[in-house]
């Protein structure tokens, strides 16, 4: 039996945990720094699958921890659902204990809003050198959407010109006002400057500047704006003869209202402040009003429906404009997992980009994005994990 160790207990390790724990051939332990977490996560599995997880308490900030941590479980794989600040503890860990590694999103300096790939590809060497395994943004945008690409790249298109990752979420989960994953990282990720590259340039707009109308599948026409994702910086580097790439994202104008205003009164900062005596970061403190992501599914109605649109030279010589996508629906995703779509999502690419490194697929010393690794098994079997996907011609 192989052995799988998460951390971390938000929505997406709930639901990693649910995937891994479908698969006899896979045991699972899952760690956070708030134990009681997983462990009301392991009696969910226990009612929805008839599986026991093992549990575990574990800060991910903390090298020494993780490496004693890993050291006891012996896992085969390390999936890492935690912030995007601490892959690089967890990476340090992994290689340590010659232990391989998965991500869903890259890592983020903690006091700086900057998306880069540079903190953990310059692991590469050491990863190679360890004969040790480091699988980079393995959820969905990133992940599913650079595996389209991939996909595209060796089965339709001789030549990609364009790509356009479009991403809708088009559910209602009836609060005012709240964020699908961790408060913090999306609010940082949207009030950033928006980036795109073009013929050999990056190009950067103020934060949500343009924006424009797609109709999605199954959603109908939506609204959506350019912001910078980090899948477009490896997809850059891995889809040959690529002109432009662009990521956007829908939003609703009570959301942009309420984002304005909390952006007016200055609790999207990062930027530590002066509260009573003690220093607090303005945007921390606004985390810890909004719901939980991981509460938001018990009412969630409608659907996400993601894709990326592809323009270029089809290998017939003809040109051709497609959007290979997956629509999702948030009470489904309730039911299975008692998670939310955007959770779940992210959160079952990883769990099968798991099991493709434990059966040797994706077994290979070094670091890489999902892009660079064989997509064919995972094509062929993410619908049958929940994620089924279309190609619609244009």
């Amino acid at each position: 039996m192989s052995k799988v160790l998460i951390i971390g207990a938000g929505g997406v390790g709930n639901v990693v945990a649910h995937q891994c724990a479908r698969r006899p051939e896979i045991a699972v332990t899952l760690a956070s720094r708030t134990v009681a977490k997983c462990d009301a996560i392991a009696a969910k599995i226990r009612a929805h699958t008839g599986r026991e997880i093992a549990t575990a308490r574990v800060n991910a900030d903390d090298v020494p921890a993780l490496t004693a941590l890993i050291k006891k479980e012996q896992p085969d794989i390390v999936i890492n659902v935690a912030l995007p600040y601490q892959d690089l503890p967890i990476m340090d860990a992994c290689l340590a204990t010659r232990t391989a590694y998965l991500d869903t999103a890259n890592y983020e300096p903690p006091t700086e809003a900057k998306f880069e790939y540079k903190w953990q590809w310059a692991y590469r060497e050491r990863f190679a050198q360890a004969g040790v395994t480091a699988i980079l943004g393995c959820g969905f945008d990133p992940g599913q959407s650079n595996l389209y690409c991939a996909y595209a790249r060796d089965e339709i298109f001789s030549t990609i010109e364009t790509i356009d990752i479009v991403d809708c979420n088009a559910g209602n989960h009836g609060h005012a006002f709240a964020t699908n994953f961790n408060p913090e990282i999306n609010i940082r990720e949207i009030t950033q400057p928006g980036r795109y590259w073009e013929r050999g340039e990056w190009k950067t707009i103020p934060p949500l500047s343009q924006s424009e109308v797609f109709d999605f599948p199954e959603v109908g026409e939506r609204k959506m704006y350019l912001l910078y994702h980090e899948e477009e910086e490896s997809l850059v580097q891995n889809i040959p003869g690529l002109q432009r790439i662009r990521f956007w994202m829908t939003f609703g104008d009570e959301y942009l209202t309420h984002l304005r205003v909390l952006q007016n009164v200055g609790l999207t900062s990062i930027t530590p402040v002066k509260f009573e005596g003690r220093d607090i970061v303005p945007l921390k403190f606004l985390q810890a009003l909004l719901p939980d992501p991981g509460s938001l599914s018990d009412n969630y109605t409608g659907k996400t429906s993601i894709g990326c649109l592809i323009e270029g030279v089809k290998k017939d010589g003809a040109r051709g404009k497609c959007l290979i996508y997956n629509v999702c629906d948030h009470a489904r995703c309730h039911r299975e997992t008692g998670a939310q779509a955007v959770s779940y999502t992210t959160g079952v690419p990883a769990a099968l980009g798991a099991e493709l490194y434990l059966r040797g697929v994706w077994k290979r010393a070094g670091v890489w994005n999902v892009e660079q690794l064989p997509n064919a098994e995972f094509m062929a079997a993410v619908g049958d994990r929940g994620l089924p996907w279309q190609v619609k011609w244009y």
